[in-house]
């Protein structure tokens, strides 16, 4: 008997089935990312502009916890594809056993590190006087129980891979809305401040993770725990198509310590609080890009296990346009309503909430060339080719990033510190036009490569 992934790769549509992972895909990922933007608009309103900020800086240990997961989620997740395609569901069940272990016990580890040395940590991400004491709150409680957030995340990606990303939507919707009403019920009614909206977030994730668990009850499923036989081999492979979510994630952090810095340069706290709203509708509206990403992940791995290459040009075509479209749309949300997602955060300084309002339509202009820098990224990882995809998340997460950021300020001021994130997309995505796209999608592109040879390279 065909499992359901193996029935709807196989045999439905391309543009079908992408559709069938896209909308659950990007309605998750938005949803994950709200549970940092609640927290924002909660903090916002009910603690005050100083913990706001306060809860923007230690936003790059959520980060690295989400890094570990999708690392391992990720390379997992495409080796597990890959098996399946092959037909292979003993070896796609080993993948998935030791991906999880693994994505808990490193997330501990790290976790009680961090937690030992939570002020030295704090200090590092950038906090000063102002911000120390919400920045030690709001990570004391992240460390502790941080780990149901990192297997959560990593359990759906392995349950859109088994071919259930409704499931996956549903829980990241159970997920955000147990967010608010705790954020509510933390901040306004118990409290609790800076703690209360960390707790709230990893009870939620929590409570996300035990609703993934009913993929299990299901019987054309090929997901399934085993006692899994710890091969180096196999887990130098997960390590390594895993490698790009990684540095992705980690260039995440060097951006919002970079942008951080920067402003505490420029405009002092008040520049960190406007960048703090930024951050938390970046972090929304990047996850939607994350989220073509996820729904493509699936596809192409299958189909490069399967030798579908026709199907993988397909796949690739399609998400082009949808990322166009995607970034268009939210281009025109930020030109048109700066003033009013700003307000959303309950921001009472005048001079926070100009800055903040410049800064939204300048921003998001990189949202026109992020989708596509995402789509390249994916399209190598999901078929073992690493490689170019540290190459394109190095360039523009750091090297392209940084060097705006340090150039477009001395020419710009703050503006130019607005303008850094898209030109470092802008850069990359001209670069990927101009020598990869061609290659990608001609007939031959993978003629070179079997599906024998997935798990190989």
């Amino acid at each position: 008997m065909e499992t359901i992934t193996q029935n709807k790769l196989s045999h439905q549509p391309v543009k079908k089935v992408f559709f069938q992972y896209l909308i659950p895909s990007i309605i998750g990922m938005m949803l994950m990312s709200i549970n940092i933007v609640v927290d924002g608009i909660f903090v916002g309103h009910g603690v005050g502009t100083v913990a706001l900020a306060s809860v923007n800086i230690a936003v790059p240990v959520f980060s690295i916890i989400m890094s570990i997961s999708l690392w391992i989620g990720i390379g997992g997740g495409a080796l597990y594809s890959m098996a399946l395609g092959e037909q292979n569901v003993l070896k796609a069940r080993n993948i998935f056993s030791f991906s999880i272990v693994m994505v808990a016990l490193i997330v501990m580890v790290f976790s009680f590190i961090g937690y030992s040395n939570v002020e030295r940590l704090a200090d590092l991400l950038g906090a000063n006087q102002d911000t120390r004491a919400f920045v030690v709150e709001y990570l004391s409680v992240l460390l502790l129980f941080g780990v149901f957030i990192a297997v959560e995340n990593a359990l759906s990606i392995f349950i859109r891979n088994d071919g259930n990303p409704q499931l996956a939507m549903i829980s990241l919707i159970i997920t955000a809305v147990t967010n608010i009403i705790l954020n509510y019920y933390m901040i306004f009614v118990a409290g609790l401040g800076v703690k209360g909206a960390a707790l709230a977030t990893v009870t939620s994730g929590a409570i996300g993770l035990l609703v993934l668990l009913f993929h299990f009850f299901r019987k054309d499923i090929a997901l399934k725990f085993i006692f899994a036989k710890w091969a180096i081999k196999s887990m130098r492979r997960v390590f390594s198509i895993g490698f790009p979510s990684f540095l992705a994630e980690m260039g995440a952090l060097v951006f919002v310590i970079g942008y951080n810095l920067m402003m505490v340069k420029l405009a002092g706290t008040d520049g960190v609080a406007a960048f703090s709203v930024i951050n938390y509708l970046h972090a929304f509206i990047f996850l939607s890009f994350f989220g073509i990403g996820s729904a493509i992940q699936p596809m192409i791995s299958y189909y490069y296990g399967a030798n579908r290459m026709d199907r993988i040009r397909d796949t690739v075509k399609i998400a082009e346009k949808s990322a166009l479209v995607i970034g268009a749309f939210f281009l025109l949300i930020g030109a048109a309503g700066a003033q009013l997602l700003v307000s959303l955060f309950g921001v009472s300084s005048d001079a926070v909430r100009a800055m903040a309002v410049q800064g939204i339509p300048l921003f998001f202009v990189g949202y026109l060339f992020m989708g596509i820098n995402f789509i390249y990224m994916t399209y190598y990882q999901s078929i073992g080719h690493t490689g170019p995809s540290n190459v394109i998340i190095i360039m523009r997460g750091f090297v392209l990033l940084l060097a705006a950021l340090w150039i477009l300020p001395q020419w710009m001021g703050i503006k130019g510190v607005w303008l850094s994130l898209p030109a470092s997309e802008l850069l990359v995505a001209v670069a990927l036009a101009a020598f990869t796209r061609k290659n990608v999608l001609q007939p031959n592109s993978l003629s070179g490569s079997s599906p024998g040879m997935a798990s190989q390279k």
